[in-house]
């Protein structure tokens, strides 16, 4: 059981756990669910916030929206700050404006700020990759990627390899939420979703000492960080058997608390 849940295993019943990201809206999540199966407390908190840059900060890039044909957009963040910001800086999009989202749910919310038209809308399916070949179609737009201070290589690289024109544009940035009210509030398990995670944490509580609580981290990049940081990690999602961070969790708690 142990080699299946990758991660290193604390004999002690798992009876809190917090969730470093907002509660689901739908009260038949997953993490509801799984709190009532076990009798263990769940509570969510989010970890790390969103702060869109001032029309200064953007200005001090050196980018000008107009000069671009095409707009990349990978997050609703990046949807939201980036009309934002054209409504701040009075910039009128052109309706011949070119837009290329990661999926179907990206695409959909863009339709919050412009009348959608086939005709210059291109959506890939859920992941970044998924989206060069329609870069490669259409090379000699000039795309401009808004995104945040913290993002993927992915995009810029393969548009660098590939000759493509791209410029980005940081036009939000990740920091770390103020998590002060928690001091004196102990849980059994911490769940991850990011690096940018445990980068608030411990800005937040620079003397934490992990001790018997478990972490638990979603992706390769936020395992390592957990490592990097000098902690325990004990819950490592996806697994093969379990493909969800609640999958990977139900694991460790049947092994954990003996069931």
């Amino acid at each position: 059981m142990a080699n299946d849940i990758a991660g290193k295993v604390v004999k002690k019943a798992v009876k809190s756990i917090l969730v470093s990201q907002p509660e689901p809206a739908n009260q038949n999540s997953p993490y509801h669910k799984l709190g009532e199966k076990y009798g263990i407390k769940i509570d969510f908190r989010p970890f790390i916030e969103v702060k869109g840059v001032t029309a200064k900060e953007f200005r001090s890039q050196k980018i000008n929206i107009l000069d671009h044909t095409a707009v990349i957009f990978t997050s609703r963040n990046a949807i939201d700050h980036f009309f934002r910001l054209c409504k701040e800086l009075k910039v009128e999009v052109p309706t011949d404006m070119k837009y290329f989202c990661i999926s179907e749910q990206t695409a959909n919310y863009l339709q919050k700020y412009i009348v959608v038209r086939k005709r210059k809308l291109f959506t890939g399916y859920k992941t970044a990759r998924d989206m060069f070949d329609l870069f490669k179609k259409h090379k000699s737009e000039k795309f401009l990627f808004p995104c945040s201070d913290i993002r993927k290589e992915d995009i810029p690289n393969f548009m660098t390899e590939s000759g493509i024109e791209m410029n980005e544009a940081i036009i939000y940035r990740t920091v770390a939420a103020d998590l002060s009210d928690l001091s004196d509030i102990y849980y059994d398990m911490i769940a991850f979703f990011s690096p940018s995670g445990i980068k608030s944490l411990l800005t937040n509580f620079p003397e934490f000492e992990q001790k018997e609580t478990r972490i638990a981290a979603f992706g390769p990049t936020t395992a390592a960080a957990v490592r990097e940081a000098g902690f325990d990690l004990n819950v490592e999602a996806p697994l093969p058997n379990a493909p969800s961070m609640t999958g990977a969790i139900e694991l460790y708690i049947k092994e954990a608390n003996d069931l």
